[in-house]
């Protein structure tokens, strides 16, 4: 039975020395009761505790990294079967294909792809990060695209069956941390051998759910932990189920053998790109760790990212902007003042739809917990007592010489009380839409 936060501090060594990155050891007591950390992150633990702890502080699905810099890939360490439970934490890495058959042509578009199909979205860049490069026979154009991929910034998945091949990209590609694609019944014990040597992650492929088990026990028990499960089905339906599966014996039974986050091919799923897409929408929820495609088109790639975002984003904590001023094309003492919520989706349509307007201007923010104008204003957030204030410590009277705001259409209820709060000041009702905001302030000028 898992021990609870306290029951674990009181085996803790009470340095509060922070090394395990946590201030103290009460808050390092709490994340092993969330499974948030690993009992390895505190260096003075007593044997005796660490036995007695060792079941409570094991994440019920290992967290593991591929890969470093800006597209270091982090899968793993859920804690709840659904996103509303609670959140889910590490997005599942999205891996373009690339074999030793491909001309180089077709290898440098690949590669391409992957820098040009970039995104911003609400203040982040949605993109995928990871290349799997496919032995499949000829070894110099192998070892040729293991080299190419080291000079990207990519994370790698190296997939080759033969040893001696694999060994030859570990030792081009050990400073990448790749992951190494896979370990079989045949040839467990000497990719056991060579992620323990390059200490990279290591793919298990088994025949089913009864194959993986047997695998992933094995490579244990010689001591690997960083493994990622590969069942080998190729079709939709059971390899959704199996997805399932998984996740729910990992969490709710404890299974030790299926701890691991997994990865999925619908590059073998289908011999058309958009049907391929729409299987891979099928996983990103439910539950991959990678999801390895035959290719990227932006028309394919946008939407999984998109819905990637949407799925990973913690449904309890609204994505947010700093609370402050933001100029925006360049604006002056007499440039109009707006001013909205720092719900993130928000700011970026309407700072986004000032600047198309090409109108000076300065735009406040006002932290409303991440929620929008409306939502705000019925939560008493986004209110004249509230607005008003705000407007008079945001600093926004030292930069403009005139004083007029302009408030959104959609909170046009807090007009007289904001004309209260704010005397002297003439308050603009701005458009409902932010589609209308560049007529609305060409308007103005």
């Amino acid at each position: 039975m898992a021990l609870s936060g306290i029951q674990i501090f009181k085996l803790l060594p009470k340095t509060n020395c922070g090394e395990c990155k946590f201030p103290t050891c009460l808050a390092f007591a709490m994340a092993l009761a969330a499974a948030k950390a690993e009992l390895d992150a505190c260096p003075y633990i007593s044997d005796e505790a660490r036995e007695q702890l060792s079941d409570a502080s094991a994440p019920p699905i290992r967290q593991l990294s591929i890969g470093s810099g800006d597209y270091e890939v982090k899968i793993g360490g859920e804690t709840v079967m659904f996103r509303h439970e609670k959140t889910f934490f590490n997005k599942p890495g999205l891996a373009i294909l690339i074999t030793d058959t491909m001309d180089t042509v077709e290898v440098e578009n690949r590669f391409l792809k992957l820098k040009l199909f970039q995104y911003e979205r609400v203040g982040l860049t949605l993109k995928a990060e990871m290349v799997a490069l496919k032995y499949t026979g000829n070894k110099e154009n192998f070892i040729n695209l293991v080299k190419k991929g080291c000079g990207e910034p990519y994370s790698l998945i190296l997939m080759a069956e033969d040893a001696s091949v694999m060994r030859e990209a570990l030792e081009v590609a050990k400073g990448k941390k790749p992951l190494i694609y896979a370990a079989t019944t045949e040839n467990c014990d000497a990719y056991g051998a060579l992620a323990k040597e390059y200490s990279c992650p290591l793919a298990v492929k088994g025949q089913g759910l009864e194959g993986v088990s047997v695998l992933t026990e094995k490579l244990s028990a010689m001591g690997l932990k960083d493994l990622v499960i590969d069942t080998s089905t190729r079709t939709l339906k059971e390899a959704f189920q199996e997805q399932i599966i998984i996740r729910r014996a990992a969490l709710v039974n404890k299974y030790k053998p299926f701890g691991y986050p997994t990865i999925v091919f619908p590059s073998d799923m289908a011999d058309d790109l958009m049907k391929e897409t729409m299987i891979a929408s099928c996983f990103i929820p439910k539950y991959a760790g990678i999801v390895v495609m035959s290719n990227f088109e932006g028309e394919s790639l946008f939407p999984l990212l998109l819905q990637r975002l949407n799925i990973y984003t913690d449904p309890q904590r609204p994505m947010t902007t700093q609370q402050g001023i933001y100029p925006i094309n360049n604006p002056d003492e007499n440039s109009p003042v707006l001013v909205t919520c720092n719900f993130s989706l928000t700011y970026f349509i309407v700072s986004g739809e000032i600047e198309n307007s090409r109108v000076p201007s300065w735009l406040l923010v006002m932290d409303t917990e991440g929620l929008s104008v409306m939502t705000a204003w019925a939560a008493g957030k986004f209110v004249g007592d509230v607005v008003g204030p705000f407007i008079k410590k945001s600093g926004i009277t030292d930069k403009i010489k005139h004083r007029k705001v302009i408030i959104p259409g959609y909170a046009a209820a807090i007009l007289g009380d904001l004309e209260e709060e704010l005397p002297g000041w003439e308050i603009l009702i701005g458009p409902r839409e932010a589609a209308h905001i560049p007529s609305f302030l060409r308007g103005l000028v």
